[in-house]
């Protein structure tokens, strides 16, 4: 298929199902917490998925291409974004498998209806000081900094667009790990499964996978470490088998 590419522009090869996705070097390239997310999620035969934030729609098209799930929808509030994911959706001829919609997560559970998805997965801004950036409008700070949206309203909107028993899944960074687990406690969110990622083996965690369940038991199981990277450049085995990146 014949896909229009805008200035700056580029389309990638994500060597999963000969898929290929559009990005902006002057936007928001999606980095490796969006492929372990797509990892770490569990998507069942037959189930729907809401991907918040979706960005260049990286997530979804990851999802499709590794789970055996219903249907996958990517919510993205910036225009441009939205439409570029949109392209990479048709670029794959996934148009029956994934909607675009270009909208708040502020208002996904009155654009959705509450109860509707199965799993809701979420790579979302990591940085609360966005009042220190210069233009807040621009795609990277957006995607970044909590500009449109904070963790709580992500959290909120999750807990309402998920059916009883549902699941979501959060990559975020472990320094704000405390407001992470009250926030979802609050909406009786309860985290089930979470991990830690390295970039080295001697390198603190700078990320964190976490799986929650609507209505859950309070117990959580914290599984081992991924290490992304054996030396400089080189991933480990285990983003190689297990992340098929």
């Amino acid at each position: 298929m014949t896909i229009d590419l805008k200035e700056q522009e580029r389309i990638d090869d994500l060597q999963r199902n000969g898929y290929r996705i559009i990005q902006n070097k002057e936007a928001f390239c999606f980095g490796m917490d969006a492929v372990l997310l797509s990892g770490f999620a569990s998507v069942k035969e037959g189930e729907t998925v809401l991907d918040m934030g979706t960005g260049t729609g990286i997530i979804p098209i990851l999802l499709e291409a590794k789970t055996e799930g219903k249907h996958f929808t990517g919510l993205e509030i910036q225009k441009e974004m939205a439409d570029m994911a949109s392209r990479s959706v048709a670029l794959n001829g996934l148009e029956d498998k994934i909607d675009i919609v270009n909208g708040d997560i502020k208002e996904a559970s009155q654009l959705f209806g509450a109860a509707s998805f199965d799993v809701v997965t979420s790579n979302p801004p990591y940085m609360n000081d966005a009042h220190g950036l210069k233009n807040p409008d621009v795609p990277k700070a957006v995607a970044r900094h909590e500009v449109l949206c904070t963790l709580e309203d992500v959290v909120r909107e999750v807990a309402r667009c998920l059916k009883p028993g549902g699941r979501f899944y959060l990559v975020h960074r472990p320094h704000r790990l405390i407001e992470i687990i009250t926030a979802l406690t609050s909406c009786r969110l309860e985290p089930k499964r979470m991990k830690m990622v390295h970039p080295y083996v001697d390198r603190e965690a700078n990320m964190v996978l976490i799986e929650a369940v609507r209505g859950g038991k309070s117990m959580i199981k914290v599984e081992a470490p991924i290490v992304v990277y054996k030396e400089p450049g080189v991933y480990t085995d285990e983003i190689y088998e297990i992340y098929g990146y």
